[in-house]
């Protein structure tokens, strides 16, 4: 090499790595010149087994792992930037050693139901991402000759509401709109998902005004009380939409189907019984679900609400075993659902709100607290290692890097069509790398820690967390470090690309 030649490959190295879905020492050489993965050793190589001056790391004892994928993210732009949007949002999910996001269709102005509507999307992507984005499209009544268009240009699944979702340009859709679209893209190379919460022809003292974020006919309780939200959204919500979205399953037998952020246990057998069966359907579960509890929410605490809701410690336990069993489970990935909103829009209390928070709470007296009038979405892109690395360690859950691995690189990628470039350390993949070290503690907030995205208002403000990312590459380029000398993000300007490629089978 001449003393102007410029090394091509950059290499990271750990005595720790996951590689072919095991933990394992492993040394990565990335291309500087495609972002791709050229080379993978099963052994920590020394720095003079390379070419003088090539970029050299070794991260032991900390743990490389793929690039994360987070599959279900809302970053609400355009017309909703206020609440989140491409800078921020991915800034937050590099922090956490998110390599990948996929946008969902809401809560963006327009939604991405039309291909007019995804092109609004990706114009205002340009130039704003630290981590690659993909984009969902979504079905709503009477967009059903829209979803192939949107599959040429590029999106990775759609998603539809059973329910009402909340914002008046996305509704939810009948087993009748549900019917058009199995049959539109029986054959198609996509991904069909629902958000599963239906209400069933008698219910308890609920009433259709809970599609609407009312309070229910007759109340259990307070309106600032928890429980008295949890009991208008029972997990026979969730029951009653996958049993119909399962009666039509067989209109596309070869279409694969989806379960986003899955809360109510008891859908477990229905779905198990489903797959036996042969029908293709997956869910989904999500960081908040596996870590906070019912019983563990104060009165007014609104930044606890998000549909469905956070269920009890039971509940908890029950999505736990089912995510670590060692045969078919029916939960196969694990996401954020990071869905924001500004800090007023969650009604929080003063005594809750805090010094945090830009703009202060409602001053309507019967707003604060109010779990049925609040946003709902909780806070947590690039805040999903910690979360479950310390949530399985409260409850004394044996969970490895394999399993992370598994449910937020690999599976996730799979699942959005990625399966080839993301969601492993493998030569041809993408240089996409989170290096993480899983003995550090720290807390979420103190000292701006672990809350990126634009609106600091988080239920996990606050936590104690183990583990704590430290390095983010994405396609061979690190584009966040934690702490020290030169921390924060990397280079002059964003990196991420729009993931546009249509899908394939």
């Amino acid at each position: 090499m001449s003393p102007t030649q410029q090394p091509s490959i950059t290499v990271l190295a750990s005595s720790r790595a996951v590689v072919s879905g095991r933990l394992t020492a492993a040394t990565i050489v990335i291309s500087q010149n495609t972002g791709k993965i050229i080379s993978v050793f099963h052994s920590v190589l020394q720095p003079s087994s390379f070419p003088a001056g090539t970029p050299y790391i070794d991260y032991s004892p900390h743990i490389l792992l793929p690039g994360l994928v987070d599959a279900h993210v809302h970053l609400n732009e355009p017309g909703r930037t206020e609440w989140e949007g491409f800078w921020t949002g991915t800034q937050a999910a590099a922090s956490g050693g998110v390599t990948t996001v996929i946008d969902m269709p809401l809560n963006a102005i327009p939604p991405t139901t039309t291909v007019n509507g995804l092109k609004e999307k990706i114009q205002a992507a340009q130039g704003q991402c630290w981590v690659d984005v993909g984009f969902y499209g979504g079905i709503i009544p009477g967009n059903v000759q829209e979803l192939k268009p949107l599959i040429r240009q590029g999106v990775r699944g759609f998603k539809g509401f059973l329910i009402d979702s909340g914002v008046e340009e996305f509704p939810a859709v009948s087993s009748t709109d549900i019917e058009k679209v199995m049959v539109e893209l029986a054959d198609e190379p996509t991904t069909v998902m629902f958000h599963a919460e239906m209400i069933p022809p008698i219910t308890d003292s609920v009433g259709d005004d809970v599609q609407w974020s009312m309070p229910p006919l007759a109340p259990i309780g307070p309106l600032d009380e928890y429980r008295t939200f949890l009991a208008s959204r029972p997990s026979s919500f969730e029951t009653y939409a996958i049993s119909e979205i399962l009666s039509l399953a067989h209109l596309a037998p070869n279409l694969p189907l989806h379960i986003v952020h899955l809360s109510a246990i008891e859908a477990i057998p229905l779905l198990r019984e489903a797959r036996a069966s042969g029908i293709k359907i997956t869910a989904e579960t999500c960081f908040h679900y596996l870590s906070l509890a019912a019983e563990r929410i104060r009165h007014g605490d609104t930044r606890h609400k998000c549909c469905p809701p956070i269920r009890t410690q039971s509940n908890q336990d029950g999505l736990w075993d089912e995510l670590l069993r060692e045969d078919d489970s029916v939960i196969k990935t694990v996401v954020s659902d990071h869905s924001p909103c500004t800090p007023e829009l969650k009604l929080l209390p003063p005594s809750l709100a805090g010094n945090h928070l830009p703009t202060p709470p409602s001053e309507d007296d019967t707003a604060p607290g109010d779990f049925f009038r609040a946003w709902g979405g909780v806070s947590s892109v690039g805040l999903g290692l910690p979360i479950l690395y310390t949530s399985a360690h409260n409850n004394h859950r044996e969970i490895t890097p394999e399993h992370i691995a598994k449910w937020c690189c690999a599976n996730t990628a799979r699942q959005v069509g990625l399966e080839k470039s993301k969601g492993k350390l493998a030569v041809g993949f993408d240089g996409d790398v989170c290096v993480f070290d899983d003995e550090a503690e720290w807390v979420v907030g103190e000292g701006g820690e672990g809350m990126l995205f634009r609106n600091k208002v988080s239920a996990y403000a606050g936590m104690r967390m183990r583990g704590v990312v430290r390095e983010t590459w994405v396609r061979g380029c690190k584009v966040w470090q934690r702490g020290g000398r030169g921390g924060g993000f990397l280079g002059e300007k964003p990196r991420g690309r729009l993931l546009l490629e249509p899908r394939r089978e």
